[in-house]
Formats: C-alpha cells, sequence, structure tokens
C-alpha cells in the first residue's frame, strides 16, 4: 500500500476533486477551480521530485484530474491509477511534455494538457540575459569582486565582447528564437543569421524595417539572413542561441564536431532542452577554449550537470528558470488548471493555445475551454468556436 503524503486542501466538499502534485504560483489557478465546484489537494511534501509511487497515493481511488511537473514520469502506471480513479485530465505545467507517454494517456482516455502561449517573452528575455552576461563576464567579475579580489582598475581586467554590430545566430526561429532575435537585434543592432525548416517571414520583415530605420536615422543597417544549414549558423555567428524542439533530430543537436565549427570566442546559448547540448563534449570544448562562452539555463541529466561543467568559468548555468518570471508561472498554474478543468467540465479545446490571453485576464472569466490538450484530436474532443 503506499505511504500517504501530506497535502493542503481547498475547498473540502468539492464535488470534483483535482490534485496538484506541487504548489504553484499565485492563486487564481486555485479560486478558478473552487468556483467550479472542485475540491483542490496540494501535494506539500518536502521532495523536490515525486515519484511515481507519491503520486499514486495522491491520485488515490478517487480523483478527477491531476496537474503535474515536467519533473514527472507520466506513464503508464500513472494514467492507468488516475483512470482507475475516474480520472480523464492530466495537464504539465510546462510548455513542454516529454516526461509525457502521451500515447498511454490516450489509450486510457485521458486528456494531456501543457501551457503554450505565456513562455515565450519571458524565455527569449533570459535567453538574452545570459547573452549579455557571457559577452562582458558579469557572472566572473561578479565573483571577483564578492571575493574580495579587486584592488584597482586595470586595462586587461575582465575584457568581453561588445555585441553592437557582431551577428546572433538564431537556430529554431520559433515564436521564442524569433523574439529573441528581435531583441538582440533591437537592444544592440546586432545582424541575424538563422537556421529553421520554416521561413521566418515575420521575423525577416521585423528586421528588415528595423534596419531601414537605422539607415534613416544615418546609422549603419542591420541585416538578416536564412542560412542553407545550421554549420552555417555555427561557422559565421558571434552569440547563437538555441531554440529547437527536442528529438530524435535534435539529440545532441551540438556535438564535438559542431563545436568546432564554432568561433574561438563565440557565446552559445541553451534556454530550450538539455540534451541538446552533448554535455561532456561541452566541457572538453571550454577547456580547451578559454574565450568561448555558454551560459545555460537546461541540462542533459536535470537536476544533474556533467563532471567539470561547474567547475568553468566561461559558463554561466542557472537552474531552468527561462520561464521563472512572476506573470509567467501564474499564467502557467492557471493554464494548467483550466486544461483540468476544461475536461472535467466537458468544455471544448480552444482553438489557437498559442493565443491565450483571454485566460489570463483576471478582469473576466475565462472562456469555457481548455487552453491546450495535446492530444485533442486523438481523443476526438471538439474545438472551440470563441
Amino acid at each position: 500500500m503506499a505511504k500517504p503524503v501530506s497535502i493542503e486542501v481547498w475547498n473540502p466538499n468539492g464535488k470534483y476533486r483535482v490534485v496538484s502534485t506541487k504548489s504553484m504560483p499565485g492563486t487564481r489557478w486555485i479560486n478558478l477551480l473552487v468556483q467550479q465546484d472542485c475540491r483542490v489537494e496540494i501535494c506539500t511534501e518536502k521532495k523536490t521530485i515525486l515519484s511515481v509511487e507519491d503520486i499514486i497515493a495522491l491520485i488515490g481511488t478517487k480523483c478527477d484530474g491531476v496537474i503535474g511537473q515536467l519533473t514527472e514520469d507520466w506513464g503508464e502506471t500513472l494514467f492507468s491509477a488516475l483512470s482507475k480513479a475516474g480520472g480523464k485530465a492530466f495537464s504539465n505545467m510546462a510548455v513542454g511534455y516529454n516526461n509525457v507517454d502521451v500515447e498511454a494517456a490516450t489509450k486510457y482516455g485521458v486528456a494531456v494538457g501543457n501551457t503554450p502561449g505565456v513562455l515565450t517573452e519571458t524565455t527569449a528575455e533570459l535567453a538574452a540575459s545570459l547573452s549579455l552576461a557571457a559577452s562582458r563576464r558579469i557572472v566572473e567579475a561578479d565573483g571577483f569582486m564578492r571575493a574580495g579580489l579587486y584592488d584597482g582598475w586595470l586595462p586587461h581586467l575582465f575584457v568581453g565582447n561588445l555585441l553592437k554590430g557582431q551577428t546572433v545566430g538564431v537556430i529554431g526561429a520559433g515564436r521564442i528564437g524569433s523574439a529573441y532575435a528581435r531583441m538582440m537585434i533591437e537592444g544592440f543592432k546586432m545582424n541575424l543569421i538563422y537556421f529553421d525548416l520554416y521561413q521566418a517571414t515575420r521575423l525577416e520583415k521585423f528586421v528588415t524595417a528595423y534596419g531601414q530605420f537605422l539607415k534613416a536615422s544615418g546609422e549603419e543597417p542591420v541585416t538578416w539572413r536564412r542560412a542553407s544549414s545550421m554549420d552555417e549558423v555555427l561557422q559565421q555567428a558571434d552569440v547563437i542561441s538555441l531554440h529547437p524542439i527536442l528529438d530524435k533530430t535534435t539529440y545532441h543537436l551540438i556535438n564535438k564536431e559542431r563545436l568546432s565549427k564554432m568561433k574561438k570566442e563565440a557565446i552559445l546559448i541553451n534556454c530550450s532542452r538539455g540534451p541538446v547540448v552533448d554535455e561532456e563534449a561541452l566541457v572538453e570544448h571550454l577547456k580547451q577554449n578559454p574565450m568561448f562562452r555558454v551560459g545555460l539555463d537546461v541540462f542533459e541529466d536535470e537536476p544533474y550537470m556533467k563532471p567539470g561543467l561547474a567547475d568553468m568559468k566561461n559558463a554561466i548555468v542557472v537552474p531552468h528558470i527561462a520561464s521563472a518570471s512572476k506573470w509567467t508561472r501564474e499564467g502557467m498554474a492557471t493554464l494548467a488548471a483550466l486544461n483540468v478543468l476544461g475536461k472535467i467540465k466537458g468544455y471544448p479545446t480552444w482553438s489557437n493555445p498559442n493565443q491565450v490571453e483571454a485566460f489570463l485576464d483576471e478582469n473576466s472569466p475565462p472562456p469555457a475551454a481548455s487552453p491546450s490538450i495535446v492530444n485533442a484530436k486523438a481523443l476526438g474532443l471538439p474545438v472551440s468556436k470563441l
């Protein structure tokens, strides 16, 4: 028998039982569930990552839906347990769902939700922050000051790279990649080279228009170019930010061979998925090229880093905080809760999961729809006409 798990309960007499495997930012998500007659149970265990056994204990014998986290292993075992408890809805509090076996969920009739449409600018901002921090060696300089090593200005002290006029490379010019590119181009007047299977027409138009504005102002115009291969971006860009999806084709996309193609003083940023980068190869490259710098928000074997990475002064490493703005995290919690609520109530799915402003407006009730159900088509769920 599974060991009991500590919980916090809201609206104990609610008709529908919804479980959250973690406490989540804000209270709007709780209030929205309670207003629709849900009993909300929030796990309060002092564990960063819950085991499958812990989650089975949370599900219990009657559960209508679960809000989970990307650190959890949602596969056959958990979806079977949720189905047996009468549950029909699960939502990741994340845009990604690599931790979810969607086929198993569909097999048991469980709708799988995620939370796109709310992370774009926040994630792009962190990628831009890491780019600037790496180029100007801010983290190294901060540690130097805190260690009491600064005894006066020196001409060679922490000399970094000027971004203006350099080339920013984007691999994966979707919503986040394009938002990052715009920030770097408009903020630092960088030129763009990007690689994507699809043409980023809106991004190209933006760069063209901004270039014309600069030229009219008597400044050097920025330029853009769509590369014919990813290697072309690696060879030519000064700062490269990775924004691909993670699948078999992008696993270890950045490996020893591709690192060797990059400039010796290039900067590599990854706020997408950890396994996109071969971390062991990266550590060796950082050792051999002290002026090559990297900013990482995600890691190959989270929460762990490959041996040696933490010792690299030319690496900035942060703990998966790309979505960690108050507005975004509270929005993610709201969307995840509404995914579960929508399925419980029999609502249709939202027609465009990347346009979720209506669900986040605190001054009006959310639409009667599930914001984003990834297996909606497989389950034959209707689409909202709103």
